[in-house]
């Protein structure tokens, strides 16, 4: 799937995207050319060699608060995506499997998530359990896993009433390998369209809540921290919250694309476009070699 996803420009365009982030939340602490806690007396500098993208209103830096504050913009998605993969796939897949009262229990549940309002229900739990960024994006990534849930059961129930899984059951086959070998390779592409949405949306629930003040505590930067203070100052730096609002916008701009791409390139829809290839070289090595034997 991966060399099929590289086959299609937006695959290449939204991973090139991607590891550019993905470099910046690991380089970009150690590339930030100043100190991003460090005050100074040039207070909402305009950018100059020295600040690139000028100072905030205590003087510190801009860009290297922006490149240090990338690690926790991306980790914390992340663990919203991985955390609402776990969460709400692995009771879908269950779901269909495990017998009529534990369908009953986790669908009321994923019921229950769904109608919880999201942000006032995170900032309750994030009271109770303290303002941390990790316990922010574990109480974000359960209120997001309905949609694994709702992904993983309705593939998983798509291959269970198939003939050849009922051929296995029949058969004796284990829950385990039935798993192993017919499931997988079904649920795995819908379940991957999820996860690169899921990553885009933790983009912006990261920033909404650092935006607010949850999850992080000051001053430790992050993208919508910045984001937040900038916003203050606009009279004298109209031009600031930009950088941050740009990188949030790429970022879950390049989840998008790629999620489009697994989606078009998994399934019937990815057997077609291998085919359409295969054709289009097929057509191509023929006219090449045509000349040549007519010329024989």
């Amino acid at each position: 799937m991966i060399r099929r996803v590289l086959a299609l420009t937006s695959g290449r365009i939204a991973v090139a995207v991607l590891a550019v982030i993905a470099l910046l939340a690991v380089l970009g602490p150690l590339l930030a050319p100043q100190n991003p806690l460090a005050t100074s007396v040039r207070t909402l500098a305009d950018p100059s060699a020295a600040h690139w993208l000028g100072t905030d209103y205590l003087g510190r830096d801009t860009f290297s608060r922006l490149l240090d504050g990338s690690r926790v913009s991306v980790l914390g998605s992340l663990e919203v995506a991985l955390t609402a993969l776990v969460v709400g796939a692995v009771p879908g897949i269950l779901s269909v499997h495990l017998g009529r009262a534990f369908e009953w229990v986790t669908l009321r549940l994923t019921d229950t998530l769904v109608a919880l309002p999201f942000l006032l229900f995170a900032v309750a739990v994030i009271a109770l359990l303290g303002n941390g960024i990790t316990q922010a994006m574990l109480v974000t990534g359960v209120l997001v896993s309905p949609l694994f849930y709702r992904v993983a059961r309705a593939a998983t129930l798509a291959v269970a009433r198939s003939p050849y899984v009922e051929a296995a059951i029949v058969s004796g086959a284990s829950l385990g390998w039935i798993v192993r070998r017919h499931l997988w390779a079904k649920v795995l592409p819908p379940l991957a369209v999820a996860l690169a949405q899921t990553i885009g949306t933790g983009f912006v629930i990261v920033s909404s809540l650092t935006f607010l003040g949850i999850g992080v505590q000051p001053p430790e930067p992050t993208w919508g921290g910045l984001l937040a203070s900038d916003l203050g100052y606009l009279a004298h730096q109209p031009w600031a919250p930009a950088a941050p609002a740009l990188l949030i916008m790429v970022t879950v701009w390049a989840c998008n694309l790629l999620a489009d791409a697994v989606r078009d390139v998994s399934g019937e829809a990815g057997r077609a476009l291998v085919d359409r290839r295969r054709a289009r070289v097929h057509r191509t090595d023929q006219a090449v070699t045509t000349p040549a034997g007519g010329a024989r």
